[in-house]
């Protein structure tokens, strides 16, 4: 099932373990989400200082039918200092066959399922061996443990590297991008993603709350131009036209939401398929940019 194919958000389970939810309570949030049309769910080794993946393994664990409705993304290469993860002294990259390999069973084993639908590289690794990675991921796909590889964080050029190795086209570069972090639009990201055919997943897609919360010149004015858009659509909100102006791009963005509230995933679904026109489009860029464009 290639869910990325489609443009509908994905669920970002970062925060799980401040959600304090137990294992029969996840399997109900994740059945509500399924429900509603949601199908992936992205997650990393690292996150919840290693423990999201087990907790939400604990959930497929308890019930398993869940795992043959949903997408399942996770991440690894970053080596956080944890107690935890005693062998790990500073905060590093590594991109190496043995790192990878043994991740990669990790997730497998905490997730309670035999294979992951997507890997991604979380982030650059400035010692990464393209030949080595290429090999090592040519290898889990051959053996059915990820069915899809991308990458997470990458430059054009780090990921073009990579590409050039691969006998198969990389899934997606998973990236910083909203309203308020607009990078990917001119570092040739969606360029790129466009040129090779893969959609681009978008994390912190309402900039981190920043898009709400911020008083600063900058966020009063994207908050005003997405609700004076959103009025004139029938009453969108300003967290829903801020998704749409990313989904209007033809590169076919995948917002990451961190949210577990069904009803912000349901205004999420509810718009997974509408655009902007270019010029309610604009409109925003213009706020965004703070001047007219060139």
């Amino acid at each position: 099932m290639n869910a990325l194919a489609y443009p509908t958000p994905a669920i970002g389970l970062w925060r799980l373990m401040e959600w304090r939810l137990d294992p029969r309570q996840l399997v109900r949030w994740t059945e509500r989400v399924l429900e509603l049309g949601a199908r992936v769910f992205d997650l990393a080794d690292i996150y919840g200082d290693y423990e999201v993946e087990a907790g939400f393994g604990r959930a497929l664990a308890l019930q398993p039918a869940l795992r043959e409705q949903l997408f399942l993304a996770t991440k690894c290469d970053i080596r956080l200092v944890s107690a935890k993860r005693p062998a790990h002294r500073i905060k590093h990259y590594d991109t190496s066959r043995a790192h990878i390999l043994a991740s990669v069973e990790n997730s497998l084993r905490v997730l309670h399922t035999d294979r992951l639908d997507l890997l991604l590289l979380h982030r650059p690794d400035a010692l990464m061996d393209a030949d080595e990675v290429a090999g090592t991921l040519d290898g889990l796909r051959r053996a059915g443990k990820v069915l899809a590889v991308g990458v997470s964080n990458f430059s054009v050029s780090q990921l073009e590297l990579l590409a050039s190795r691969l006998p198969f086209p990389l899934l997606t570069n998973q990236v910083e991008f909203s309203v308020l972090h607009t990078a990917p639009l001119g570092d040739g990201t969606l360029d790129q993603c466009q040129r090779l055919r893969i959609a681009p997943m978008a994390w912190s897609p309402l900039g981190g709350g920043r898009l709400f919360a911020g008083g600063g010149e900058r966020e009063q004015r994207v908050r005003a131009a997405l609700a004076e858009v959103g009025a004139e659509r029938g009453g969108w909100t300003v967290d829903q036209c801020a998704l749409v102006w990313l989904l209007t791009h033809p590169a076919r963005v995948v917002p990451v939401l961190g949210t577990r509230n069904p009803d912000h995933v349901r205004a999420a679904l509810a718009v997974a398929h509408e655009k902007f026109t270019r010029e309610q489009w604009y409109r925003v860029l213009q706020a965004i940019n703070g001047h007219d464009v060139p």
